[in-house]
């Protein structure tokens, strides 16, 4: 459970999932000095395939297409 994060929008067609987050995480290092390790998806986001990547992705029916959200899960802190 997270219970604050980042928003991140990014509807772009030819960029891949996998860069998607990638870009949206450099941002929240950026802005709040650490990394997150948690980001919530629409279901309809997700790949058929694995993430070649560090955090943990998570649906969530709630959130909006092309919107992440993310940040630092409770559990780990």
């Amino acid at each position: 459970m997270m219970r604050e994060g980042m928003l991140w929008f990014d509807d772009t067609a030819k960029r891949t999932f996998t860069s998607k987050i990638e870009k949206a995480t450099q941002h929240y290092r950026k802005k709040h000095g650490c990394a997150p390790n948690v980001c919530y998806v629409h279901p309809s986001c997700l790949p058929d395939s694995d993430l070649p990547i560090s955090i943990k992705v998570l649906e969530a029916k709630d959130m909006l297409p092309y919107h992440f959200w993310l940040g630092i899960a409770e559990d780990d802190v």
